[in-house]
């Protein structure tokens, strides 16, 4: 009796299985290989007509291993991230080596998919590829401040993990190769409240793309982590500013005029009294 019982028992829990089997639907099945050719679709067109982005993948010296998987992870993101939107940049990977760990970390995340990416991968580095004038290096520590999103530039990225490279490393580079730099306005539109003012790669992506489709600084900036500020100005800081300094100017040439005045009057009374 006990083996009978034992026996359906069994019977019961492969049933109970089967039933409790996922099963596949094909809708959703149709619906992911049609947006998976839509998206395949964008960024082949981006290749031709596209915007480029640079990423700069000369950094890997100044990275430990670990930091450069880390580094490889937020690119992976980023090119999902532009894959996925409306209209995708052309990306690039310049000075890139096959025998680099950058390369080692992409076939770990891509595995076969890695050469049928569609993105420009070359040795070249930018300046050999794009004129000088179109190129700006986009850095958080470059004193020129980002206005607008130029549609006719090709923006660079740094492509390594701020945390582990000193101050200024990026503006270095595009220094010493005579290119324009620009910083995100944070300050100008965000409450910074603390920790350093780089971001993610993938953050830096949403941001360009929500720059370029909408040119919309405040709808860009929301995809700087919330930790980091605590909120939007309702007027932009350097508006503030100048209104402050010439408010301030104003007061001080009253007080100049004031001590010219009073200077004159105290000179022609002891003029009087001579």
């Amino acid at each position: 009796k006990k083996s009978v019982r034992r026996e359906r028992r069994l019977e019961m829990q492969e049933s109970t299985s089967k039933t409790e089997e996922p099963k596949r639907n094909p809708f959703l099945c149709l619906w992911t290989s049609s947006m998976d050719k839509i998206y395949n679709w964008r960024v082949a067109q981006s290749m031709i007509f596209g915007q480029p982005l640079v990423f700069d993948m000369s950094y890997e010296k100044d990275m430990s291993d670990r930091e450069v998987a880390n580094t490889v992870r937020q690119l992976v993101l980023s090119e999902s991230c532009n894959r996925r939107s409306v209209d995708p940049f052309h990306i690039h990977f310049c000075n890139f080596k096959d025998d680099s760990l950058y390369h080692k970390e992409f076939i770990k995340h891509y595995r076969e998919a890695w050469g049928k990416l569609l993105i420009t991968v070359t040795d070249q580095c930018y300046t050999d590829i794009f004129p000088k004038n179109k190129l700006v290096y986009l850095t958080a520590d470059s004193p020129k401040v980002m206005k607008t999103f130029d549609h006719d530039k090709i923006y660079i990225v740094g492509s390594m993990v701020d945390k582990s490279i000193k101050t200024g490393v990026s503006l270095a580079q595009a220094k010493r190769l005579g290119l324009e730099t620009a910083a995100l306005p944070l300050e100008k539109y965000l409450l910074w409240s603390r920790g350093a003012k780089n971001l993610t790669l993938d953050q830096m992506m949403h941001i360009l793309l929500t720059l370029k489709d909408t040119g919309d600084w405040k709808k860009a900036l929301e995809f700087v982590p919330k930790r980091k500020y605590t909120g939007f100005v309702n007027k932009p800081v350097h508006e503030l500013k100048t209104a402050l300094n010439l408010i301030n100017a104003l007061k001080l040439r009253k007080r100049q005029g004031e001590l010219r005045k009073q200077f004159a009057k105290n000179y022609s009374k002891k003029l009087t009294q001579k």
